[in-house]
């Protein structure tokens, strides 16, 4: 069975011998004491193992180490007590939801309206029934699923399970899932209706001595019923719950609360661990940081296999929102929603921006839809036709490491009477740190010093705050390499920082594309490229799309004396049969010798510029 423990985090503090001038005032001599504590070296020790073992937890500091000398005396006061240690979580979200908005709608999904009082007692009752089915504490339990009722009940009945929630993208091959699969050591799959063979194909590809997961089916009515004995249906797990369940709270706020993959197309997929705590954390602050009111209406656009939705799948509990949900994402099915509901919030990629402003039927909107889109920079030329259609859009950045968008682009009264290309010009940049989120950076990666702010001199971007993951699953290398000793995050995105503190990004250094809002590594593709017989170099970039945001360019040079040299649609269905589509190629160069620096390596950044020379796909 698939445990997670618990470790500690140590805080050490160096001590002088050499007199202080405070030891004359006591106060201030405490006050010294305390600075050199809080600003000593924090160890956090991560060790995440294949047996999915974690360890975190956080000790109370010794009773007296903070106290001023009267109090230490006294002994009196204790810094903490359960009273005061409550666990973070998320999941009280939900429990309050169902008092203070209990007959109020929570979730829409064509004729099915549910209030919050419905919602948390269906948790309840499906909580229950993935305990009855011999999932424990920490096991992980997976869903294959789009933006459905079950996806939005799922995020809090798996955590209220005790179980650690694995949401899947959706566009990803069975063989993809499949690795995912083992490698999380799933106990419990959810799979939506018109996703079941393709989880039925993933678990088939399981060896024969790996334990294979129980598969529930989530089903629809556009869907045919479950046509395979093993399955177990959604519906009659909620029915036969128990309504009086006592949901497992997590014993610390650093327990997991999800594993969310930011790549599993290969057989060594980064599993990113959040707490409760930091679950919680990005919840509140992107709630407080867009200014959402109570009672949003918001439509599931993004889907929440990203980054469970920016942290918006629970965020909509806190404050009795209305999650309206899509199984499919296009402009008709948008618009009819936003008229129907009267939508007031959404999120999404660049991509969804796009295909709203192209759209033949667009028309101003009758109140203004306040829309959060990241990924990529929204060209200008969207961001002035979805203004004015009515979209008030906001933009950030964020990574699955860190949970949802912890940098945003805080907008300032002034601005509003610039032009509207000049304003553009700023809403495109990623902005400055999130209300609660803690600090945000561009170092140079060698010497770890802040860069100049003059927009113009690049570094990597680092960040630190209460939202930032556990480390990554059975990689306790990569944890360390990008967590590290100084108290950072390294994202691997570079960036610059402007003169009035707001960040933009301007490269991905692991070479990552961004299509149509999922992230795909250059990498991952151009190892597939070099499998084909006839390639010699194979390099893969992004290429500006007008409607995907980036697609894969590949530029490829063939091997001398190559009996057959592949033409470029050959080359894109060699890659069809071994990757998923999205991850395909849209664009095939061959050149005679790829560029290369002075030691071999291929110079991407020129590839990069030949990519954006060919000019934008329209298609």
């Amino acid at each position: 069975m698939y445990t997670l423990s618990h470790s500690h985090i140590s805080i050490s503090s160096s001590s002088s011998s050499s007199p202080s001038p405070f030891q004359q005032k006591p106060a201030l001599a405490w006050l010294n004491q305390r600075s050199k504590l809080l600003g000593s070296t924090i160890t956090v020790s991560t060790c995440i193992k294949a047996s999915l073992s974690y360890s975190l937890s956080n000790p109370p500091t010794p009773n007296n180490a903070l106290l001023p000398p009267e109090t230490k005396t006294a002994e009196k006061v204790q810094p903490r007590r359960s009273a005061n240690s409550t666990p973070l979580t998320p999941l009280n979200y939900l429990e309050r939801a169902a008092v203070v908005y209990g007959d109020c709608p929570a979730i829409i999904y064509n004729d099915t309206v549910r209030t919050w009082s419905e919602t948390y007692t269906r948790c309840l009752k499906l909580a229950s029934s993935i305990v009855a089915l011999g999932v424990k504490r920490d096991d992980v339990v997976s869903v294959v699923a789009p933006n459905v009722p079950a996806m939005s009940e799922l995020h809090f009945a798996v955590p209220m399970a005790g179980a650690v929630l694995n949401t899947i993208n959706l566009r990803l091959d069975a063989n993809a899932i499949s690795n995912l699969l083992q490698h999380s050591g799933s106990k419990l799959i959810f799979a939506d209706c018109q996703s079941e063979s393709l989880v039925h194909e993933a678990v088939s590809l399981f060896p024969p001595h790996l334990h294979r997961p129980i598969l529930v089916l989530i089903g629809d009515d556009a869907c045919e019923s479950c046509s395979v004995d093993c399955c177990i249906d959604y519906e009659n797990m909620v029915e036969s719950g128990d309504a009086a369940f006592q949901w497992l709270r997590p014993h610390s706020e650093w327990d997991p609360i999800t594993l969310n993959y930011t790549s599993g197309t290969t057989s060594s997929p980064k599993g990113v661990l959040h707490s409760h705590r930091s679950a919680f954390m990005i919840s509140v602050d992107s709630l407080l940081d867009w200014s959402v009111p109570k009672q949003p209406v918001y439509l599931w656009t993004l889907p929440m296999f990203h980054a469970n939705g920016w942290s918006y799948a629970w965020g909509m509990a806190a404050v009795g929102g209305v999650n309206v949900c899509l199984r499919r994402v296009d402009a008709p099915s948008i618009y009819q929603a936003i008229d129907k509901y009267g939508v007031t919030h959404m999120c999404g990629a660049p991509v969804v921006l796009n295909m709203l402003t192209n759209h033949p039927g667009a028309k101003p909107l009758k109140t203004p839809v306040n829309i959060m889109t990241a990924g990529a920079p929204p060209p200008a030329a969207v961001l002035g036709r979805a203004e004015k259609l009515g979209f008030v859009v906001s933009h950030g950045y964020g990574l699955t490491e860190t949970g949802g968008l912890v940098v945003t682009c805080a907008w300032k009264q002034e601005w509003n009477h610039l032009s509207a290309s000049e304003r553009a010009k700023l809403k495109a940049r990623q902005g400055v740190r999130t209300v609660a989120f803690g600090e945000m950076d561009v170092v140079d990666p060698e010497s770890g010093k802040s860069v100049a702010r003059d927009g113009a001199t690049m570094g990597e971007i680092v960040l630190r705050g209460g939202s930032v993951m556990l480390g990554y699953l059975k990689d306790q290398e990569g944890t360390k390499r990008s967590m590290r000793e100084n108290g950072w995050f390294y994202t691997g995105d570079v960036g610059v920082m402007h003169s009035d503190g707001y960040l933009e990004v301007k490269d991905r250094s692991k070479d990552v594309i961004i299509c149509g809002g999922e992230n795909l590594s250059s990498v991952e593709v151009e190892a597939v490229l070099y499998t084909h017989p006839a390639v010699n170099e194979a390099a893969v970039v992004a290429r500006p799309d007008a409607f995907w945001g980036e697609t894969p360019c590949a530029f490829i040079s063939f091997k001398e004396g190559a009996p057959e040299k592949p033409t470029e649609k050959e080359i894109r269905e060699f890659c069809k049969a071994r990757l998923p589509l999205y991850m395909v190629p849209r664009t095939v160069v061959f050149k005679p010798e790829l560029p290369k620096t002075s030691t071999g390596k291929v110079q991407k950044f020129h590839l990069r510029n030949l990519a954006k020379d060919l000019g934008k796909i329209f298609v």
